[in-house]
């Protein structure tokens, strides 16, 4: 990863978090009254809102990724099998998920809801995590799938808090904000590979071609 593929990573990043925002923000205004404000100057700001709102919100994604890459680094230098780093990962995705709906029940259980009205946010966040692990594994190997679905889950929830945490319940932010860093963290996840790749390559066959040079001396 030199500094150019960083950039590219970074701004693409930012387009994906300023188109992803641009669309969820189209959605509110055409499904939530309480967010729309009246005529069409009153729409283009809302709209400019969303796009530097997405544009600020795929920064924090890009901090989450860059974070994650150091803690799995530190936990595969930890533990020397993998099958313990994975576990501690699939125990972490539970909990996560788990205090996703049981946290929020507690907050906000004066409201009237039930706990089985919290599903629905972890149970979208995991469905878009194990379709963004499937492809990841087609693209490269199985043994990304455990490493992906961590850092769509938890980090996307992680970075979530902000809208997650607030003293009233606010769907439309939750959504807005859930939205932009599902597409920012999987549109980066997706990329890594490919991004990294090359210069793996081309590491391989300079010493394949060092080996044969060898060979014929």
């Amino acid at each position: 990863m030199n500094l150019k593929k960083w950039f590219y990573l970074f701004w693409t990043t930012l387009a994906m978090g300023a188109l992803s925002a641009l669309a969820a923000g189209m959605y509110l205004q055409l499904t939530d009254r309480e967010f729309q404000v009246p005529g069409l100057a009153g729409i283009g700001f809302n709209m400019l809102v969303m796009l530097m709102a997405g544009m600020m919100i795929s920064v924090l994604s890009q901090m989450g990724f860059f974070a994650y890459l150091t803690l799995h680094y530190i936990g595969l230098g930890l533990f020397k099998n993998k099958i313990y780093w994975n576990t501690i990962q699939i125990i972490l995705i539970a909990i996560v998920l788990f205090d996703t709906v049981y946290l929020r029940y507690l907050k906000y259980a004066e409201q009237g809801a039930g706990a089985a009205s919290f599903l629905p946010l972890p149970a979208i966040i995991l469905a878009v995590s194990l379709m963004v692990s499937y492809l990841k594994i087609k693209a490269t190997n199985r043994s990304a799938w455990i490493p992906t679905l961590f850092f769509m889950v938890v980090a996307t929830t992680m970075e979530a808090i902000p809208a997650l945490n607030l003293d009233q319940p606010n769907p439309g932010l939750v959504f807005l904000m859930v939205t932009i860093l599902l597409c920012c963290n999987a549109w980066q996840i997706l990329m890594l590979h490919k991004l990294v790749k090359p210069a793996n390559a081309l590491a391989q066959t300079g010493v394949q071609q060092k080996n044969g040079e060898r060979r014929q001396t």
